[in-house]
């Protein structure tokens, strides 16, 4: 019979630590090996981590909310079902960072002189876990209010349930006690929305992004009208073979992939002075989680894929993001990035570089509009805007226009017949 320790998992190479968002077990519950134990997020993706062992869970180290290290253990499973619950289970943080924490809740020696023997006493005997305390802090609860709470956790410890429940009797009682102020208070007309861990992660990314790459953008027009045609002479076919529906979106990442090969100047990235050429071309595909932001899954070596496997890729990936399965390989190593705001019904659009690419490609609604056509007859076409964004450190303007010429010259003369 053993103990065995959970590690907080490495979710990428990048990655150094990860958020617990939720325990699925609690101590003394069973689990089985591939159940799932937990919750993670990281700043690249949201996921849900299954137990490398079975047994019995008999430790639980940190609180849903906690940031941890990679490689610290998280929890303890035994695979003894009788072993017995330790009630007096420490936290691992604790070890690193509790001795920082006490010395910033505990006055100065000097001062701990003119203090009672009781407050003293409080002060080194009490421990709060940093999501308590960041909730206190937000809460506006003083740390003399939090010492005097009864806590349900080992060894009377305070926790993110006592804590709630402590904040919501002071609410309350706020709200039976007459109000002092004006009934049409500027509060009365805003809703404050804490961001998840994914919005957090989009803004800091976004953000930096935009620092870091001087973002420019070149348009161009499609005509889509022959792959349009085709596509509605062949969608049912498909659906009936596949499962799923055909969209534009493979026949784009298509041509992205020859005009990529094209120029292999744009499938590359900037490391310090060096210009690092990418031989893989790895496709990213953004993807609109619902309520979530997006994410961007990565076909990797899109260019080894015929149609119908890009078709298949795409779509096992789209069904993975939205169901918050994706690995971290499957987000992790991308070249070049597509991202289809026509499916929103936006007519073009200048997305921001998913560093450290240097290009991203926007695919806008595709509509039917009057053409003037080469030989100076007009007619009524189904026309696309394309946006080739590229980082000015590396890509110039020549670079940029040419390689969205080629993506709009692949299109025009894509064979839809002869690709599946």
């Amino acid at each position: 019979m053993s103990k065995m320790d959970v590690v907080m998992p490495q979710m990428g190479e990048s990655i150094t630590t990860g958020t617990i968002t939720k325990w699925h077990k609690k101590i003394g519950d069973t689990i089985e090996v591939d159940e799932n134990l937990l919750d993670i997020s990281t700043d690249k993706v949201e996921s849900e981590i299954p137990s490398p062992f079975a047994g019995k869970v008999v430790k639980l180290l940190y609180d849903e909310g906690e940031t941890i290290d990679v490689g610290k253990v998280i929890a303890v499973i035994d695979d003894d079902m009788d072993a017995a619950i330790d009630d007096n289970q420490e936290k691992e943080s604790s070890s690193v960072s509790s001795s920082k924490e006490e010395k910033d809740i505990e006055p100065p020696s000097s001062q701990k002189v003119a203090q009672s023997n009781e407050k003293q006493q409080s002060s080194e005997r009490r421990f709060f876990t940093p999501l308590v305390r960041k909730m206190a802090k937000e809460a506006g609860i003083e740390l003399s209010e939090l010492e005097k709470l009864d806590g349900s956790g080992s060894a009377g410890r305070v926790n993110k349930a006592d804590l709630e429940k402590f904040i919501e009797q002071k609410s309350q009682q706020s709200k039976s006690t007459p109000a002092k102020t004006p009934v049409f208070s500027s509060t009365d007309r805003v809703e404050i929305i804490q961001m998840d861990n994914m919005r957090k992660a989009i803004a800091k990314n976004m953000t930096e992004s935009k620092l870091t790459s001087p973002h420019v953008n070149s348009i161009g027009e499609v005509d889509m009208s022959h792959l349009v045609k085709f596509r509605e002479s062949f969608k049912d076919e498909f659906f009936k073979q596949e499962g799923f529906k055909l969209t534009y979106t493979p026949f784009i990442m298509r041509a992205l992939v020859m005009a990529l090969k094209d120029y292999p100047m744009v499938n590359a990235s900037i490391d310090g002075d060096n210009i690092v050429l990418k031989k893989d071309i790895n496709l990213g595909c953004a993807v609109a989680v619902a309520g979530n932001g997006l994410v961007v899954p990565v076909i990797k070596q899109a260019d080894n894929y015929n149609m119908l496997g890009l078709c298949r890729a795409i779509n096992e990936l789209a069904h993975k993001a939205r169901a918050k399965k994706l690995s971290m390989d499957e987000l992790s190593g991308g070249t070049f990035t597509f991202t289809n705001v026509g499916s929103f019904g936006t007519i073009m659009a200048t997305p921001v570089i998913l560093q450290p690419q240097v290009g991203i490609f926007a695919a806008g609604v595709i509509q039917k509009r009057v053409v003037v056509m080469k030989d100076d007859s007009i007619a009524v076409r189904s026309m696309m805007y394309g946006t080739h964004t590229y980082d000015h450190r590396l890509v110039d303007g020549e670079l940029g226009g040419l390689f969205l010429n080629a993506v709009i010259k692949h299109l025009h003369e894509m064979k839809p017949q002869d690709l599946f």
